[in-house]
Formats: C-alpha cells, sequence, structure tokens
C-alpha cells in the first residue's frame, strides 16, 4: 500500500469521542490531501444514527455547531431505529441511499434465521458479494444523490454530518466522495473507513434470537461480512468510478455534474489553507 504523507496536525484537535448512545461517531479532520495540506478539523464529521442520542450526546453535537445533519437511511432505518434527535437550529436533510424494499426478505432472515436459513443466504461469500454489489450500485446510480450532497457542501452545509444507521456504509461512500472530491488520497479515505471495525465503533447486531445458539460464533462469522467494515467493499466503489467513468475527475465532472468552481469551494470549505 502506497505510503502516506505525514502531515502535521492542522487546526484545533480532532474530535474524537465516545458518546453513549450513538456510534461510530469521529471528525475526518487531520486526513491529507494529495497536496500536502489536510481536511480542517470541525467540518465535517461522520457516525452512526442520532436516534439514540442521550440529553449529554445532543448537547455534545449542539455545540459543534453543525449546520446540516445528513441522514442517509431510508423509511424502513427510520421504523426500525427511529427519526434522529432534533439539535436547536441545526437544518437535517434526508437523502435515502437505498431503497426500503430492497431486499427486505434477506434482512428478515438476518434478524429472524435459523442457523440453516443463514447459512443459505450468507455462507462460500455469499454476503461478501451482496455487499460489493451494494457498494458498487450507490457509486452507479445515486449519483443525483451525491451530486447534491457536495453541492450542499460547497454552497453552505459547514460544518456537516453525515450519517446513516451503523455510520460505515452508505455515509461511508458519501464521506468517501467527499473526500475524493478535495483530494484526499484513496489510502487515507480508506484508513478513515476501516475505523468503524474498532470495537467501541461497531453497529450492534440487532436478532430476535440473542441466546448463545443464536448469537453463537458461527453466526457472528456469518453476519461479518455484512456488519464489519472491508477494505474489498470500498475498493469495489473506486474500481466502478474507474470503469464507467475512467477515474476520479470525470466521475465527479461528467457523473456528479460538480464544476471545476464547485470543487474549488469545496477545498475553501473543507480543506486547510485552500
Amino acid at each position: 500500500m502506497t505510503q502516506l504523507p505525514e502531515v502535521p496536525p492542522v487546526g484545533p484537535e480532532p474530535t474524537d469521542v465516545d458518546l453513549t448512545g450513538v456510534r461510530n461517531f469521529r471528525d475526518v479532520g487531520g486526513l491529507p490531501t494529495v497536496d500536502g495540506s489536510a481536511v480542517r478539523y470541525g467540518r465535517l464529521y461522520r457516525s452512526g444514527h442520532l436516534a439514540h442520542a442521550t440529553e449529554s450526546d445532543a448537547a455534545f453535537l449542539a455545540g459543534l455547531g453543525l449546520h446540516t445533519i445528513f441522514d442517509f437511511r431510508n423509511a424502513a432505518d427510520h421504523k426500525l431505529d427511529g427519526l434522529d434527535v432534533e439539535l436547536p437550529g441545526v437544518r437535517n436533510v434526508s437523502i435515502p441511499l437505498s431503497d426500503p424494499a430492497d431486499g427486505a426478505e434477506f434482512w428478515r432472515l438476518v434478524r429472524d434465521g435459523n442457523i440453516q436459513q443463514l447459512r443459505s443466504i450468507l455462507a462460500d461469500g455469499k454476503g461478501t458479494d451482496r455487499m460489493v454489489a451494494s457498494y458498487r450500485s450507490i457509486i452507479k446510480d445515486r449519483t443525483g444523490e451525491h451530486s447534491r450532497v457536495l453541492h450542499a457542501l460547497a454552497e453552505d452545509s459547514v460544518p456537516a454530518l453525515m450519517h446513516c444507521a451503523a455510520g460505515k456504509d452508505r455515509a461511508g461512500l458519501s464521506v468517501a466522495v467527499s473526500l475524493l472530491a478535495v483530494g484526499v488520497p484513496k489510502e487515507a479515505i480508506e484508513a478513515d473507513y476501516l475505523k468503524s471495525n474498532d470495537a467501541h465503533r461497531r453497529y450492534k447486531v440487532r436478532r430476535s434470537d440473542t441466546s448463545a445458539v443464536g448469537m453463537s460464533d458461527e453466526v457472528m462469522e456469518l453476519l461479518n461480512p455484512l456488519f464489519g467494515a472491508h477494505a474489498e467493499y470500498l475498493a469495489a466503489a473506486f474500481d466502478t468510478i474507474d470503469e464507467i467513468w475512467g477515474g476520479t475527475d470525470r466521475y465527479l465532472r461528467e457523473g456528479l455534474k460538480i464544476s471545476d468552481e464547485t470543487r474549488a469551494k469545496l477545498r475553501e470549505r473543507l480543506v486547510e489553507g485552500a
């Protein structure tokens, strides 16, 4: 893997705290850019959903001076976990990045299925294949949504928080696209993405059967492709960009309709010294 340039801390210290009811929260500030600068701290955050935020969590988040929260969950996610807590003076923008009807039976089996059913849908690489296909599809089919996010960041939406349910897949891709647009190398984007595997960040597996059998080592191993962040998923997204558009610049320009002027605005808002 390419060795990343050493970038000294820029601005305030990174905000990387453990919140009580919000998993996988972090500031992506400090990530290096290809021109030797770095993403500013306090401009772009990522996390899991905010539906279970405690009063102290909400107070902390309110103190970040957020302009916009982007929620990439769909209606089914909202039904399962609830709506985000309201933060005073913060704009909440819902941009679903998956169809609520997509794979409903699959996810029912993940939650309720016995070991034989889980093997049938997840064993022999089927779980990984599903996730790779999902990442490819979001890049290929959700260009309008990602364009909307980048234009919003360029205009008035910073500081921003991006989240989905677990904060690793849909939010992870939206953060990745945002970072690509301001010149963060893929290796640095991957390193941040993989932080979602940290034990204190991972989304809690939801199963109807919480017994030793229902949560056995084999069940957890079968479910790992769905609930873990894996480098091959992000690589599939980057490969899709290259295969369809021939690289990041054309993807941004032709796929997402991001002009050079808009990219310059993004850098001004997100990159130190831009």
